[in-house]
């Protein structure tokens, strides 16, 4: 007996040792990176193709404070309720005492300067597909902004989906960071897939999930439900979405469909954003908008 408890003993500590192992956060090396020259006027291009201010900001702010990043909007899933952190140049409140690494790490990695795993609501896959001059770029505009001493605040989330180090399992499950959109495709559409598969992240909300919060590639920009339990994001593919690329290019730019309804909720947000891009990037993600397979 005394030897099979020994036995049960041993393999426990060897599967909490495995666990351990394949939990452990992974960090990309930054030395490169770090020897690039930053420009902070593309980094604002790329701050608005990636959406930072929609969640960063506080709630709703306006104008010129939607620059201040001080952080506090929620965003109930059914995980638990998030809330944006504040992401200003802040040294204490903010990231303006991080480095570069701390940065890459954040963003691309989704671990924390402690140490610890981020949790998906920052879409840190999505992310982790940006090249290495964009994201030294947009730390540079970051840099930037004006600083909030806005204290972060903890998010709302109960145990078991508390352990941030059960994250690392999920990380291997769902964390890939290859794109959806594969084969021979044209320039354009290569640069609407970087747009909009990493920068500007549209599968985060147009894609639905499974039971443990990943991302259904199979069903790529087919539409999801949102947490409310009374809406849906709709589904954006060539099988359902059927309007003409100028009429796909004049929402993203006006916020107004064909039938003249206005764009409403977080994609005012997305048409905001679109607004400070170039004409061409946003041309880009319409034609890899056509490109996607249909989703029925």
């Amino acid at each position: 007996m005394a030897r099979i408890l020994r036995q049960i003993i041993a393999l426990c500590i060897i599967v909490a040792a495995v666990g351990w192992y394949l939990t452990a956060p992974v960090l990309r090396p930054t030395a490169a990176m770090e020897k690039l020259t930053a420009d902070a006027g593309h980094g604002e291009v790329i701050f608005w193709a990636s959406g930072c201010a929609s969640c960063h900001m506080a709630a709703g702010a306006k104008g010129a404070d939607q620059l201040v990043l001080s952080g506090g909007q929620a965003f109930p899933t059914a995980f638990g309720t998030f809330i944006a952190p504040n992401i200003s140049p802040d040294p204490k409140a903010g990231i303006g005492a991080w480095s570069l690494a701390d940065f890459v790490h954040a963003v691309q990695d989704g671990v924390r300067p402690d140490g610890t795993h981020e949790y998906p609501a920052m879409p840190y896959v999505a992310y982790a597909k940006m090249a290495p001059q964009d994201l030294v770029d947009l730390r540079a505009y970051l840099a930037t902004l004006p600083a909030a001493a806005t204290p972060s605040a903890p998010h709302r989330v109960s145990f078991p989906f508390s352990i941030r180090r059960a994250l690392g399992l999920w990380k291997l499950m769902f964390g890939g960071t290859g794109y959806v959109l594969r084969g021979d495709l044209a320039p354009e559409v290569l640069r609407g897939r970087y747009i909009a598969e990493a920068m500007a992240h549209c599968g985060e909300c147009h894609t639905p999930r499974n039971p443990l919060g990943g991302l259904q590639t199979a069903k790529w920009l087919g539409g999801a439900a949102i947490d409310d339990g009374k809406s849906k994001v709709p589904n954006i593919t060539p099988g359902k979405l059927d309007w003409s690329a100028d009429e796909i290019y004049a929402y993203l730019t006006t916020g107004f469909t064909p039938a003249f309804d206005a764009v409403g909720g977080a994609m005012a947000h997305v048409v905001e954003n679109m607004g400070h891009l170039p004409e061409s990037d946003v041309r880009a993600v319409v034609a890899y908008l056509k490109a996607v397979p249909p989703v029925k």
